[in-house]
């Protein structure tokens, strides 16, 4: 990205959660912007714009503060707004903290007149002189920021299917097509497989549920009581990864694997970052699944309700490789392989939802694939993202970072690993705003 005018503002393509507190951090910081999202509505993004009360937080409210430096910042509004929440150890409904999201960009906005300006219109180019939108404007830029958050699945999407194929769970509505009494198999079975059963149930569903994932894992819970973290001893953190691993599973023996992960959270980009392509991909394949469930948990009431499904049999959870897809006006059959097992098998439901996990994929993005064609951007050597140095910046193909283009939020877990909770985006928030204003 060239910075065609230096005093222009910078453009943040994305409404959500991260771009709208970049904004805010930036008009803090005396700095305008530009906050480019697809609807009116600024701030939840999809993951907080759920109106349902059973959708709660996954991590402690006590954690969940938008801003590095404040962090009772979350606990101090829900004293004012719903005071009866306001437990830094409890798990309040997501949609809570989508409205905290929009009270801050409105407060910053009314405290920092002209230096956010909202654009509703889908980007649809990063030019040289800005983004261009598909109605044809196009926003003056001096500096893009990427903050898109997670796209839909793509494992249904990349098949022939037809109407039984719910390809992307988060659609207004999607659900209510299904029958009280109708049975759903679920591709993933992590947290977004429980948050699409627990708003079937609440609303009457009686059916049956199939979740298929890589390794059949369902994530673990919160306690009840928060533990305090273990810091990572020194084996965790340099030498062989092996030997990190053997100290790793140590110190959750010792001191409890919740003690020990949050414990990890602080340097785990740093870990990420300084490992190898080789140790990298080891992960990805090995310990990835493994790592998912343990670190994304669920709210210990949430986890009690799947355990019912569970227990009345309601829901089966089974390890295997999705293959293909084929629908029929009535009903839906996936054919499939078990883990451990060559011999391929079917199942045959009455819809198939897709919770398959986010479809990351920047080649074929309208965005970002001109960018690599162009060598603008260069993909990180496993695929999974664009490059980005350690400050959010794209590394062009030739390895130098872009001073004017930048990625944030769950687009930039090829550089940081992780990229999507709250406390992890909001310290990576910190370093593009930095940058940008130096």
């Amino acid at each position: 990205m060239r910075r065609s005018d230096p005093s222009g503002p910078v453009v943040i393509i994305g409404g959500g959660f991260s771009g709208s507190m970049l904004a805010v951090r930036l008009a803090e910081r005396g700095i305008a912007s530009s906050l480019i999202n697809r609807t009116p509505e600024f701030g939840p993004g999809v993951a907080y714009a759920t109106p349902f009360d059973g959708h709660l937080l996954n991590v402690r409210a006590g954690r969940m503060s938008a801003v590095e430096d404040r962090p009772d910042d979350f606990i101090d509004w829900l004293s004012r707004h719903h005071p009866g929440h306001a437990d830094a150890a409890g798990f309040v409904p997501r949609r809570l903290f989508g409205h905290y999201v929009q009270d801050r960009l409105a407060a910053a906005e009314a405290a920092h007149p002209g230096r956010i300006d909202r654009v509703v219109g889908e980007a649809v180019a990063i030019e040289s002189d800005g983004v261009r939108l598909a109605d044809g404007r196009v926003v003056p830029a001096r500096a893009v920021v990427l903050a898109t958050g997670n796209p839909a699945p793509r494992m249904a999407a990349d098949d022939s299917s037809g109407d039984r194929v719910l390809g992307d769970p988060w659609v207004a509505g999607v659900l209510a097509r299904i029958g009280a009494d109708d049975d759903v198999l679920i591709v993933g079975s992590g947290l977004t497989m429980v948050d699409l059963l627990l708003q079937l149930t609440a609303g009457g569903w009686r059916g049956r549920a199939t979740a298929l994932s890589r390794r059949g894992l369902l994530p673990r819970a919160h306690r009840i009581h928060h533990e305090v973290p273990t810091d990572p001893t020194p084996g965790m953190v340099a030498g062989p990864a092996s030997r990190r691993l053997g100290d790793g599973r140590r110190l959750a023996r010792s001191d409890g694997w919740r003690a020990m992960m949050d414990g990890l959270r602080p340097v785990t980009a740093d870990l990420w970052r300084a490992a190898d392509p080789a140790v990298r991909a080891r992960l990805l394949r090995h310990l990835r699944p493994w790592w998912d469930v343990h670190r994304h948990r669920l709210a210990p009431v949430v986890a009690t309700a799947i355990d019912g499904l569970v227990a009345d049999g309601r829901l089966r959870v089974v390890a295997g490789r999705a293959r293909r897809i084929a629908a029929t006006s009535g009903s839906v059959t996936l054919h499939w392989t078990p883990r451990h097992s060559a011999t391929p098998e079917t199942l045959t439901t009455g819809w198939l939802i897709d919770c398959s996990g986010p479809g990351h994929d920047p080649a074929r993005s309208a965005l970002t694939g001109p960018l690599l064609e162009a060598g603008r951007a260069q993909l990180d050597t496993l695929g999974l993202g664009l490059a980005l140095d350690a400050d959010g910046r794209v590394l062009q193909a030739d390895g130098t970072p872009d001073p004017g283009l930048f990625v944030l939020g769950p687009p930039a877990r090829a550089a940081f690993w992780e990229s999507i909770a709250v406390p992890d985006i909001r310290r990576h928030l910190e370093a593009v705003v930095t940058a940008l204003a130096g």
